[in-house]
């Protein structure tokens, strides 16, 4: 896919090989990472994106290399060089070269490097769910707290389980037993009018994009109700639908086997978001 690509202060038009077999981040995971997006010249967002990654790797015991505001600025340089039509996936990484010790990563070894590549926004067209019998990880057991690369095979074992069985995305829920999130985005669904998403609990990550259309409901006056959520609950919505940086807002049209239609709070999420998405600056 096309791209650019920033390392110790080069761009590449290639991916830079820049690991090893006994780099830390290679050999045990210490990777951070942050996914914002870039839409025809806008960058929805992309001030928290950026800060939120300093946050994860602060989280991992890394020494952050760069400020939020020279990651943004980067990312800026890097999505105008690919032109104003293009969409956009921009992905900064911090990870660890070395350890203290076989297992203790070195902060002082801390990296930094940054991708951005084609990434068309998915079409709205829907998607099947189910149900997964893994479960995210409470605070105390991963580094919840973080946007870690290590929290994301969870989340893949659960998405190939519910493949085989004829779904395209699963539903994870807490160590407590209830909902938490999609395998790999946030989860919304609709009754009665309302639009609910399962509270903030540290044991999945409350999206930026999550946090942008719930303010956004409650601008447009739609009642939202942030709180623990049972399977039982989405066995019986009206609707169900996913917010996400990768793909914004996109419907699901069938959970468990039932088909279901693309509801109006669904329709109201993505028509508010992208509306204010077309408010801000573009940078290209």
């Amino acid at each position: 896919m096309a791209g650019v690509y920033w390392y110790g202060g080069e761009w590449f038009s290639e991916e830079p090989k820049v690991l090893g077999p006994m780099d830390h981040a290679f050999w045990l995971g210490s990777v951070i990472f942050d996914g914002a997006r870039a839409l025809r010249g806008y960058a929805p967002d992309l001030d928290l994106h950026c800060a939120r990654c300093i946050r994860s790797a602060l989280a991992l015991g890394m020494r952050p290399t760069k400020t939020a505001a020279e990651i943004e600025a980067l990312c800026q340089e890097g999505i105008r060089r690919m032109g104003p039509q293009a969409e956009l996936y921009v992905r900064p990484m911090f990870f660890i070269r070395k350890g203290l010790g076989a297992a203790r990563p070195d902060p002082s070894s801390t990296d930094f490097i940054l991708a951005i590549y084609d990434a068309p926004l998915p079409a709205w067209a829907g998607f099947s769910a189910m149900m997964a019998p893994f479960r995210r990880a409470a605070q105390d057991m991963a580094p919840t707290d973080a946007k870690a690369a290590c929290l994301y095979p969870n989340g893949a074992r659960a998405n190939a389980w519910v493949a085989e069985r004829g779904a395209d995305a699963a539903v994870m829920m807490d160590p407590a037993g209830n909902v938490a999130e999609f395998s790999a985005a946030n989860l919304w669904f609709g009754k009665n009018g309302v639009a609910v998403t399962p509270v903030a609990n540290h044991t999945f990550l409350a999206g930026i994009t999550r946090k942008r259309v719930l303010g956004l409901f409650r601008e447009a006056g739609i009642v939202v109700e942030e709180r623990a959520v049972s399977a039982a609950e989405l066995e019986d919505a009206d609707e169900i639908f996913s917010t996400g940086n990768y793909a914004k807002v996109q419907p699901c049209t069938r959970y468990n086997g039932r088909d279901m239609q693309i509801g109006p709070l669904t329709t109201k999420a993505r028509e508010l978001y992208f509306n204010w998405m077309e408010t801000t600056p573009k940078l290209v």
